[in-house]
């Protein structure tokens, strides 16, 4: 233990103005606790030291700095009181200090050997704060500390901090955990404790104000502080260099992995505290579970230098990764010009690079390899398997970092089916990775573009549409509505504003509104007058009311007035429209979720190809065959399943948007369509709208009549076919709905439909006659 008074602040910071002093007092206090407390033989050791300090003359009064060390007895009962038993003094850096000032009178060897370090520059201190913000952050500490004690408010501070130094030696990072102990101290107040309103301090902290209010309140002269505070100080650059790791993954920033991997590899560095052994990564991707290449090097390069497309074939990466894959080992050598090469015929790769000392470690993300990390040394350097070990801390983060870039480069793989073809759904992405794999080699070895067609032949459609009932009408009413509301608020405006302002622009504005007002009444309003007057009120009468508002005073209450009143989308003259939105989007979205939840069920039997399509309502297309899963043998039975969950799914759904209308604030209704085409048709990926299309002349009518059918109406009555709380099945012939009909009569047997079944024929539509329909009601239970 060293006896020597350093003050640490040096010209960075100035020291606290507060009544503070050196006492041994709140020690005393901590020792008769303990002694009431302990039932272990260190009962009796308490005892000793605490009557030490009793026999010790003047140790319950204020101590000055410059006496300290005339109690040494004393401090050494402290260290030994206070300090782990298994703590070796050489490897724990333990001091006193003065109470809220950086000053150090008493510690450990190791602890003056780093204050040491610091004061001869032996180690460079990483800290950009400036003085402000560290006089700043010690006033966070003391107020913390005075709310805690007096005030029984406890603000979440750490009392550790962390301290990065570079060594001027090896060049690497150091780091120490650094723990400031307060509880040896007490503060209290000369005279009557200050009043605070606690909601209002804690406002102000939130806001990162609350310490310059509680200078003003709160000065720290009517506060005595007495007692001493604990140091310690852990070197934790092993913690922190796995810790640094981490935080590279989690911050990692795409375009920036050259510095990222920088940052990890001198973590690996400080690790072992050797900048002389270098690093490399090698993640394995893979496309349908075959390994490929990827593309991001990490480290040296040396990996992707031997197994890299410059010394292999695609193919004889493929082979050589899967076989590695399959038998993942480890290997070392601390020198690998001395292995036997016809044992080891790899390391010629590696010595024909300068290589010398070499450890190769597969990397295991939750049990999966994700890639290989190669320690190693150039010609004249070595390294032992004791530093292998020390970085096993880091492996772990290392895994998760490659595992990113594997997540990544499987991201961007689909990204490109994204962007070049759809969203693809797993029943056809096997097509979609080949080809997507395909063009990103391409790519990346800045080969000519090429998009491979995609496509399914022989599949069976099945199509089916919830359309919002009248929807359009509604829509029409609901807007002319909102308009005519928000003419006539704007109306009132106006010759409100008339009252204090006057001139022929304002005469003009009042002209158009009555113009627009009456228009709005005519009977052969359309879509185009319609944006029009959208435009008049959010363009042009907004410009003008807010130039008016600027160069007239007068105006502006009444101007803020109105627009306060027509800007909000949910606001009065949106009323109706916003109603009627928001009942479309409560249809829509429990029509979406449902079929998002049925989704992967309809994989189960065979895959299958689902595709949904937002209108007014949702509409779907199913594709089903053979082609669509070449491994699977398709049966008609597969076929059917869908027709069966086409019945019970539309009935489902119609009970499912009539249990909403309670909660609509415009009341909607659906009506459900199928549409049954009995034969097979091949469909294409179209690159241009990024979706499946039919390919062929007689496949495109199929196409046709899906566009053409939603208003169709009955012969016999002319009524519309899809009608509320009712499912409609358009076909051609009786051959068609063979599949339905015992279906149909099933979900009749079970209470899901009513017993009635209409056979319909239905008006001819463009280019289509002889179209005939089944229409069923659903029973709304």
């Amino acid at each position: 233990m060293k006896k020597v008074t350093l003050d640490l602040s040096g010209n960075k910071v100035q020291l606290l103005e507060a009544d503070a002093a050196l006492s041994f007092r709140p020690f005393m206090e901590y020792l008769r606790k303990r002694i009431a407390k302990e039932k272990t033989v260190r009962k009796s050791y308490y005892q000793q030291a605490l009557k030490a300090f009793e026999n010790q003359a003047g140790s319950e009064k204020d101590i000055p700095l410059e006496n300290i060390h005339e109690y040494e007895l004393l401090l050494e009962y402290m260290y030994a009181c206070l300090s782990p038993v298994q703590d070796d003094q050489e490897f724990i850096a333990w001091g006193l200090c003065f109470p809220l000032q950086p000053i150090n009178f008493y510690g450990t060897d190791s602890l003056y050997e780093l204050l040491k370090n610091k004061l001869d520059e032996k180690e460079e201190i990483l800290d950009d704060r400036t003085p402000e913000d560290i006089n700043r952050e010690r006033l966070r500490y003391v107020y913390a500390f005075i709310l805690g004690k007096l005030y029984d408010f406890h603000i979440p501070l750490p009392k550790e901090k962390y301290h990065a130094r570079i060594n001027h030696e090896t060049g690497l990072l150091n780091y120490y955990h650094v723990l400031v102990n307060t509880d040896f101290i007490e503060v209290s107040v000369k005279g009557e404790l200050p009043k605070l309103d606690f909601r209002e301090v804690h406002e102000h902290l939130g806001q990162g104000m609350g310490y310059e209010m509680l200078e003003n309140i709160l000065p720290l002269d009517i506060f005595q502080f007495r007692g001493i505070s604990i140091l310690t100080v852990r070197d934790v650059t092993a913690q922190m260099a796995v810790e640094n790791i981490n935080k590279m993954r989690l911050n990692r920033v795409p375009g920036e992995e050259d510095e990222g991997y920088q940052v990890v590899m001198q973590s690996l560095k400080s690790l072992l505290q050797n900048s002389r052994i270098e690093f490399d990564f090698f993640p394995f991707v893979r496309v349908n579970d075959k390994p490929v290449y990827g593309y991001e090097k990490g480290g040296t390069g040396i990996l992707f230098s031997v197994w890299g497309e410059k010394r292999l074939s695609p193919d004889a990466f493929q082979q050589l990764a899967s076989s590695y894959i399959a038998n993942p080992n480890s290997f070392f050598s601390p020198d690998i010009t001395k292995e036997d090469l016809k044992q080891f015929a790899f390391l010629v790769s590696f010595i024909e690079l300068g290589i010398r000392s070499l450890a190769l470690i597969p990397l295991f993300y939750n049990q999966t390899l994700v890639g290989v990390l190669a320690v190693h040394t150039y010609d004249g350097e070595f390294f032992n398997e004791s530093a292998l070990a020390r970085l096993e801390p880091a492996f772990p983060p290392i895994a998760q970092l490659l595992q990113i870039y594997v997540n990544e480069f499987n991201l961007e793989i689909e990204n490109i089916i994204k962007e070049k073809f759809t969203s693809i759904q797993p029943s056809v992405q096997w097509k979609f990775n080949e080809v997507a794999w395909h063009y990103l080699h391409n790519k990346k070895k800045h080969l000519p573009e090429r998009t491979e067609s995609i496509y399914f032949n022989a599949v069976y459609p099945l199509y089916g549409a919830i359309d919002i009932r009248n929807s359009t009408i509604e829509r029409n009413i609901a807007s002319r509505a909102d308009l005519e509301h928000h003419l006539n608020l704007l109306s009132e405006t106006l010759q409100s504003l008339t009252l204090n302002h006057s001139s022929s622009l304002m005469e003009e504005m009042i002209f158009n509104c009555k113009k627009w007002q009456s228009a709005l009444n005519d009977e052969h309003w359309n879509t185009t007058e319609e944006n029009n007057l959208n435009n008049f009120l959010k363009t042009e009468m907004i410009d003008y009311l807010n130039h008016l508002a600027q160069q007239d005073p007068k105006t502006q209450k009444v101007v803020q007035h109105y627009l306060d009143r027509s800007v909000k989308t949910d606001g009065e003259v949106h009323k109706n429209r916003y109603a009627l939105e928001v009942s479309m989007q409560m249809i829509n979205n429990a029509v979406n979720n449902y079929f998002e939840a049925e989704k992967e069920k309809l994989q189960q039997p065979y895959p299958c190809y689902f595709e949904k399509f937002r209108t007014d309502g949702v509409e779907y297309d199913i594709y089903i065959g053979q082609s669509i899963a070449p491994k699977k043998p398709f049966n008609h039975f597969h076929l059917k399943n869908l027709r069966l969950w086409q019945l019970s799914s539309m009935a489902a759904i119609a009970k499912l948007t009539h249990s909403l209308l309670p909660g609509m604030p415009k009341k909607l209704q659906t009506t459900q369509l199928i549409f049954v085409h009995n034969q097979t048709i091949d469909i294409s990926f179209r690159s241009d709208e990024r979706k499946f299309d039919v390919e062929g002349a007689y496949n495109i009518r199929y196409q046709m009549i899906k566009k053409r059918i939603d208003k169709v109406l009955v012969s016999e009555t002319g009524e519309r076919l899809t009608q509320p709380d009712k499912l409609a099945i358009i076909y051609f012939s009786k051959k068609d709905v063979e599949d339905y009909l015992p279906f149909i009569q099933y979900l009749q047997e079970t209470g899901v439909f009513h017993p009635e079944l209409e056979e319909l024929n239905l008006e001819d539509v463009q280019g289509l006659s002889g179209l005939k329909a089944l229409r069923v009601g659903i029973v709304q239970a």
